[in-house]
């Protein structure tokens, strides 16, 4: 699965607005200039992501854009689909009854990439924006709710 440009750059603008905003708004041109992302496709990301609910604008001078809530109540899953990237792993196109072969069927490894898409959308909806800026995901996976069993020493096993 690959995540494009489109998912990845606003996740990066949503977290340095996080980070830079301190209450006040931030311009997108800063933000531009510290990611070495273009200030027009930021004009794009940020109208999607001001249609989604997740930022809101501030007009005039010292104007720019404020988060609508607090980074940990933004997940980044929503922050990917407020720009209209779909989080999937499969060929097939998503609410279609139609498969991702030619001949309308389900490709054999159908259910692997949807359990994937699944584990994804997981993952992204249980990081936060504040999870990102204060370093709080290092090290950790989507399975973390599920330990593995710990390797057993057999009683008979020879000193």
């Amino acid at each position: 699965m690959k995540l494009t440009t489109k998912g990845r750059y606003a996740v990066m603008a949503m977290a340095d607005l996080a980070r830079h905003s301190c209450g006040s708004p931030v311009a997108l041109a800063e933000i531009a200039d510290r990611q070495e992302i273009s200030l027009s496709y930021l004009e794009q990301l940020f109208a999607k992501l001001r249609r989604g609910d997740l930022v809101k604008s501030v007009r005039g001078p010292g104007g720019g854009y404020l988060l609508s809530r607090e980074a940990d109540e933004i997940r980044i899953s929503d922050v990917i689909l407020a720009v209209d990237e779909p989080i999937k792993a499969t060929r097939c196109e998503l609410g279609s009854p139609k498969g991702c072969l030619p001949s309308s069927g389900r490709c054999i490894t159908h259910d692997l990439w949807e359990g994937l898409s699944h584990q994804i959308q997981l993952y992204l909806g249980s990081v936060s924006l504040g999870d990102v800026i204060e370093g709080r995901i290092a090290g950790r996976t989507s399975f973390d709710s599920h330990p593995q069993p710990e390797a057993t020493i057999s009683a008979n096993a020879a000193d």
